[in-house]
């Protein structure tokens, strides 16, 4: 069609009536030519009035003489089929016509027009192209076996072919739009398939399954997955099997490390290198799979819910089950760990506690649900290139006494009755955990492996603390974990830890000023200047070998200058900061305001603007320098991961709060203040020391 076209770009004018009298008198032209010759009517010879009736007289014996040729050449096509592609072949020359004095052909009569109507409509059923009928055809009489009953004076016929031609393309246009419209539709369909099953299913990827496949006593429980309240990017192909006799139900059999955070660092598949020249960059997933009130207030609303001991216990197990579950599928999804890559980190911390593997008589934890989704957790940061440090951020009694352990209150770790027990089943759980996680899946991915977080060794035995530490480190290390092992300073000085344990753990140290009677009351300029000065000397000493222990991490910290957010102290303690703190402990209540001018002007409304785009200018400057000498001071060691990601009303907690108010770097390795600035006068610019 396109050739057609061109053709027609490089028409010649039309002949004359002479000319066109030469050529059917002898001159031999070619069927293509005479098709262009034929491109536009032909032009008809002005004629005198006293001829007309003679010459209408001879062209009516010229037609009848056409159609008795016409007519016998239809009977002799009925007894044989030709081949179309012979039309298009050059037929010999005729032998030379008489010479006849050239005539005007009148008007063909009104049923040849509607002869040729009739064509029109069989050509646009069929939507088959025709040759327009030659010169030679015409006088041979196969004009309508070549494509109608026009004659090749016709006026009709180029406007025909057009028509048809254009009909064509027309419909060649739509067939060629609604087969685009297919395949993209087939390509968005086979898109959303491919990235289902390589990602491990969606929602509907129970879908076809058939719920016998679970055996009757597996029903409603850890491995059927029809009781699950999400299967997105789970395996829902029922298996027993287990690894340190924990599930793999929910695993993919495949995995891929090909994926890297950013382009600073290499992929999960290659060597990290030396953390002391490439520090790590991260966050944690604090209140996800452990709960802490201040991180989701909402959970902690009713009365006498403090910890998550008491929420279980309350809710009863199967409300329990049901209220943890959906907290665990909806506040951490994938796009949270894309998010983090994007945001130029490269590792994430994910707490954890012993009832994702265990749970004891009269324990009211809700057991395993978490596990599953810690699984996931870890297949989601490998997607998007994060490096994982696992946190055991609850043991059996409690390590400390805290919310975040479990359960408020009581140290029951290596301290009362059944201090010795619980130290006994922390080991049993080390040791299931890193059979499991020894596996070959998660080599490049596992970077960190937490023994514990925080213990309290300010109350607890150090001999004992240091004794468990060592034993849980030779069972993960026995069991094949190739992860550096991270062990807590318990609070008790980092320069007492010199010596006191193997060379290759590594200490983990968390900073925060808030907690601090004698900090909390520091200005801001002095909280930056501490932070670049004070933080940066602690990391060096214990990082010297000599006078500490040697490799340090800093995993927790935050931007908070103020312990305002509620329920972080404890749920109804109050906060240092306005001087509420009521602990029941008078040794550690605070009940005289804290912050600079120590007064009653000491207010928490404004730290405790839950939309931190909209706090006050100058403060929002204190801010970002507070978080960016803190990185700065915690890379002298082997990095850092801020406390936390998410948080629902305390955007001095949140590192995605803080992104999107632009109060921390948009790329945590690209930042505009480091310690060797100077730092501002907060209070120059307008800021209030009671902000």
């Amino acid at each position: 069609m396109q050739a057609a076209f061109r053709r027609r770009d490089t028409m010649p004018r039309k002949e004359s009536a002479v000319q066109g009298n030469r050529r059917r008198q002898g001159v031999e032209v070619s069927r293509k030519n005479t098709h262009r010759a034929r491109k536009k009517p032909p032009q008809t010879p002005p004629t005198k009035s006293n001829d007309s009736s003679g010459e209408r007289a001879l062209s009516a014996a010229a037609l009848a003489q056409l159609d008795r040729e016409n007519a016998r050449n239809n009977r002799k096509a009925q007894g044989r089929k030709r081949p179309i592609k012979r039309e298009a072949e050059a037929r010999p020359p005729r032998p030379p016509s008489p010479p006849s004095r050239p005539r005007p052909r009148p008007p063909p009569p009104p049923k040849a027009a509607k002869h040729r109507h009739d064509a029109h409509q069989r050509v646009g059923k069929k939507h088959k192209t025709r040759r327009v009928a030659s010169g030679a055809a015409m006088e041979e009489g196969r004009a309508k076996r070549l494509g109608g009953d026009s004659s090749e004076d016709s006026f009709d016929k180029l406007d025909s072919h057009r028509r048809r031609r254009k009909r064509k393309s027309r419909k060649k246009l739509w067939i060629l739009l609604g087969c685009s419209v297919v395949i993209v539709i087939i390509i968005i369909v086979v898109a959303v398939v491919v990235s289902k099953n390589k990602g491990g299913g969606g929602d509907s990827s129970l879908e076809g399954k058939d719920r016998d496949s679970i055996p009757a006593q597996r029903r409603n429980t850890y491995l059927d997955p029809w009781s699950w309240q999400t299967t997105t990017d789970f395996n829902v192909t029922f298996t027993e099997d287990t690894v340190g006799g924990l599930p793999v139900m929910g695993l993919f059999t495949e995995w891929d490390d090909s994926a890297r955070a950013n382009d600073q660092v290499p992929p999960l598949k290659e060597a990290w290198g030396s953390y002391g020249k490439r520090p790590a960059r991260g966050v944690n997933l604090g209140g996800w799979l452990t709960l802490e009130p201040f991180i989701t207030p909402s959970l902690f609303r009713r009365d006498g819910i403090i910890d998550e001991w008491s929420l279980c216990r309350q809710l009863g197990p199967s409300a329990a089950a049901k209220t943890l579950e959906e907290h665990y599928a909806t506040f951490v999804t994938e796009d949270t760990f894309k998010a983090m890559a994007a945001a130029g980190l490269d590792h994430v911390r994910i707490p954890f506690s012993y009832w994702a593997v265990e749970v004891y008589q009269g324990d009211p934890y809700v057991f395993r649900t978490s596990w599953r989704y810690l699984l996931r957790g870890i297949e989601w940061a490998r997607r998007h290139g994060l490096r994982v440090n696992l946190d055991l951020h609850g043991l059996p009694g409690s390590q400390n006494g805290w919310n975040h352990s479990g359960r408020s209150g009581v140290i029951g770790w290596l301290n009362g009755t059944d201090g010795a027990l619980n130290g006994r089943r922390s080991l049993e759980i080390h040791d299931r955990l890193s059979r499991f996680f020894a596996q070959a899946r998660y080599r490049n991915v596992i970077s960190h492996y937490g023994l514990v977080n925080e213990p309290k060794m300010t109350f607890l035995a150090v001999n004992d603390v240091v004794t468990w530490t060592r034993s849980a480190y030779e069972t993960v290390r026995r069991n094949g974990i190739d992860a550096l092992v991270v062990f807590g300073d318990g609070f008790m000085g980092l320069e007492k830890w010199k010596g006191l344990m193997p060379s290759e753990m590594v200490l983990d140290v968390h900073q925060y000023l808030i907690f601090n009677e004698n900090q909390i009351d520091f200005s801001h300029r002095r909280k930056v200047q501490y932070a670049c000065a004070g933080w940066s000397q602690q990391a060096d000493l214990s990082m010297d070998p000599n006078r500490g222990h040697g490799p340090t991490v800093f995993a927790e910290w935050s931007q908070a200058d103020t312990d305002c957010a509620r329920f972080l102290t404890g749920v109804g303690w109050g906060n240092r900061w306005e001087g509420t703190y009521d602990s029941g402990d008078k040794s550690t209540s605070v009940l005289t305001p804290r912050c600079p001018a120590r007064d009653a002007s000491c207010s928490c409304a404004a730290a405790n603007e839950a939309d931190a785009s909209r706090m006050a200018p100058p403060y929002r400057r204190f801010l970002q320098h507070f978080a960016e000498a803190q990185m700065h001071s915690f890379e002298r060691g082997w990095g850092w991961w801020y406390w936390t990601w998410k948080t629902e009303s305390a955007p001095l907690w949140s590192y995605e709060a803080g992104l999107g108010a632009g109060i921390l770097p948009r790329l945590a390795y690209r930042r505009d203040f480091n310690c060797d600035s100077d730092v501002p006068d907060f209070a120059h610019d307008g800021l209030p020391e009671t902000y």
